[in-house]
């Protein structure tokens, strides 16, 4: 309540002036000096605004999305303005689409060969969410109660999370890959009162459960007919129950809904860093249906929907993380299908074949793959076919640098001819397709929007907001961004003069991305003082990006405050960690590991040490010049597989082992500005200095 009446202060009331009258002509003080160059080159469209004096008090420079400049969103357009809870999203829908398929799966025959998609309706979801909810209140779980879902994506995550927005109680996903050690952290941190998970990972369950002490229920499902289910070994505390007993137990005792409060916790999202524990973000219903809601008013252009009622999504990014749990409330609220994959990435591309999705969201690393194997293919072909795809493809491309996002008027000419096979690599009938988790490079982009004939999105967000910060526009011929803020949040951008990044650059402001509004999350679960680092006293929620605003009031993201990235599949990374083991290392006297979220892999820039590099050079008759062996092949060998030896001992990650290594002669110290006074590696500065030879390195190493 107090962030809420704090933020309340910060917003405009209803008689707030229309955005002609102010917020799009008008500018602070400090926007007027320093926002020169950004308005000489902002010319367009104007995304996003700029708050005048009136709500920012001279304090910040803060923006807004131009369709929300009066009020944040905080809930669906009408007739949907009663939405507030998660419970209330599945309820509408129930009620205006109940016959309408909802959650599809693919049944095998006898012989393991899967089947077409079998349906269930939002009237029957509906009915089983309720039958569900009734049995846990009938064993004894109560509202408030946490309850963990553990599995790969099915239909029955999603029917135990509704039947816990029912009956007020709060889910707490685990991803499907989480070891034992995790998994009972969660438990106990979050005080589980019951698992449900899938038959595949029960053995992992029951590894841990007698040491996880509030677990008084773990409800099974994807059992087979009369499949009897192992005791909880030495964990008398707790009964191992399936789905289907639940359920049947909620029809004899069926219970009133107990619907949950906007304010009141919908979920605990364990989110994973690079070192320590697992932090729980909570998140309340209001947080989550704010996030959509913001969605959904810049996924509408004119009178039309991008989301619809009879779309086909498929499910197959982790339910666990905030991206998937953000697409599947969108799919629920528009009344659209959810076909799940089977659970294997290798068979995915069957199972898209098989549903024929019209939305498709998805994470750079895909979208890449797709990238290099067509180009590969291309490069391939035969002459003729390579020039007719390069035509259709720079048409296309001028057509949208034009801003004909219709792809110029032979467009759907080179789509029929030329794209349709790629468009069929994804089912051949997707409309709009998202990317997010990681930035995607504008190169790819162009590709998707190219290839696809769809609507392409690119995201930015991240749990702590659930989900989404900024969106780039439908139809906008500009790439390389996010777009502009969701309208259910507003954006600053804070100083960061010791790396170099401030609102007086020029000709666009830099800073740290810090966010505010009804999407931020509630704080982390137990964990007072890492919320007080991550929310300021004034509301601002800090982001640990860096951001950049461009023309138009688009959001760039160009770099990381903290030394820790997300590689392109997803995986943090903490340098500094990886560097310590290589400096183990014989040859290794100072690195810089770098890598970035368009990349799925790292490298490194070494500076050998000279007291072991030039015995060794000439005990091998190698020479004896620094300079010359850090550009000798078989030096740059022996140390990138010393240090590969040192991380495998140390028990680095796959992810986290460098793919090459640049040597170079000279150390980094303060005299030559690469480190501190306190000999702190400076980042910025290396990444720049060797920016050239990064570039070399990635470009020699094939995309993953």
């Amino acid at each position: 309540m107090e962030r809420a009446a704090m933020l309340a202060a910060h917003m405009a009331p209803p008689h707030a002036q229309s955005p002609e009258d102010g917020l799009m002509a008008q500018h602070t003080a400090a926007e007027q000096q320093q926002g020169v160059g950004e308005a000489a080159a902002d010319e367009g469209h104007q995304y996003a605004v700029v708050l005048p004096d009136s709500l920012t008090s001279n304090r910040w420079i803060v923006r807004r999305n131009s369709q929300s400049p009066r009020r944040l969103v905080d809930t669906f357009p009408p007739p949907h303005d009663d939405i507030h809870t998660l419970y209330d999203v599945l309820e509408s829908s129930v009620a205006q689409f109940g016959d309408s398929p909802y959650l599809g799966h693919r049944m095998s025959d006898a012989k393991g060969q899967p089947g077409p998609y079998v349906w269930q309706t939002y009237a029957e979801c509906g009915e089983i969410r309720s039958a569900i909810g009734s049995g846990m209140v009938h064993l004894g779980i109560a509202p408030g109660s946490t309850v963990g879902l553990y599995s790969v994506n099915q239909p029955e995550w999603c029917l135990v999370d509704a039947a816990c927005h029912t009956y007020s109680m709060v889910s707490v996903p685990l991803y499907d890959t989480l070891g034992p050690d995790t998994v009972k952290y969660i438990c106990n941190h979050a005080e589980l009162a019951c698992v449900a998970c899938s038959v595949a990972v029960l053995s992992k369950m029951l590894e841990v459960l007698h040491e996880c002490p509030t677990v008084r229920f773990v409800i099974v499902y994807g059992t087979r007919p009369h499949q009897r289910l192992p005791e909880a070994p030495n964990a008398p505390h707790c009964k191992i129950m399936t789905l289907d007993r639940v359920r049947a137990l909620g029809y004899k005792h069926p219970r009133p809904h107990h619907p949950p409060k906007p304010s009141d916790v919908a979920l605990i999202n364990y989110t994973s860093g690079t070192t320590g524990v697992p932090k729980g973000a909570v998140l309340s219903h209001s947080n989550i249906v704010a996030n959509c809601a913001g969605a959904a008013v810049m996924l509408r252009q004119g009178d039309e929907d991008l989301f619809r009622h009879g779309d086909r999504h498929i499910c197959y990014l982790p339910l666990a993380h905030i991206y998937e749990r953000f697409n599947f409330t969108l799919v629920t609220h528009f009344g659209a299908a959810a076909g799940f994959y089977r659970g294997n990435v290798l068979e995915l591309l069957e199972d898209i074949q098989e549903l024929r999705p019209t939305i498709f969201s998805s994470v750079p690393r895909l979208w890449n793959r797709i990238y290099d194997k067509v180009m590969a293919q291309i490069q391939a072909a035969n002459p003729i076919s390579r020039s007719l795809f390069n035509t259709a493809y720079r048409y296309k491309q001028a057509a949208f640098a034009r801003g004909d996002m219709s792809g110029g008027r032979l467009g759907p000419f080179w789509d029929r001819l030329v794209f349709s096979k790629i468009k069929a690599r994804v089912g051949g009938e997707v409309r709009l397709l998202s990317s997010g988790a990681s930035p995607i490079s504008a190169e790819v982009f162009d590709f998707m929007r190219i290839c696809f004939g769809a609507t392409v999105l690119e995201g930015y967000g991240m749990t702590e907001t659930s989900c989404l910060i900024a969106l780039t526009p439908p139809g906008d011929p500009v790439t390389g961004h996010v777009g502009p803020p969701s309208p259910a949040c507003e954006v600053k951008l804070d100083d960061l003069p010791e790396m170099g990044y401030t609102n007086a650059d020029r000709p666009f402001p830099r800073g740290e991305i810090c966010v505010r509004g009804p999407i931020v999350f509630q704080g982390y679960f137990k964990d007072e003082a890492n919320t007080r680092d991550t929310i300021d006293s004034d509301g601002w929620l800090h982001t640990g990006d860096v951001g950049m605003w461009i023309q138009g009031g688009r959001l760039k993201i160009i770099d990381r405050k903290k030394n820790i990235f997300k590689l392109a599949q997803g995986e943090y990374v903490a340098p500094e960690k990886i560097e310590n083991v290589y400096a183990r290392s014989p040859f290794v006297l100072q690195s810089f590991v770098y890598g970035n979220s368009l990349r799925a892999q790292l490298v490194a820039v070494v500076i050998p040490d000279p007291e072991y590099l030039l015995p060794w050079a000439r005990e091998r008759g190698l020479g004896r010049d620094p300079a010359e062996l850090c550009n000798n092949g078989q030096v740059v060998a022996a140390v990138l597989k010393s240090m590969l030896e040192e991380g495998r001992a140390a028990g680095l990650k796959g992810f986290e082992q460098v793919a090459a290594v640049h040597l170079h002669p000279e150390p980094f110290s303060v005299e030559n500005g690469m480190m501190t006074p306190t000999f702190k590696l400076k980042r910025p500065q290396a990444q720049t200095a060797f920016q050239h030879a990064i570039d070399e390195m990635y470009t020699k190493l094939p995309q993953l």
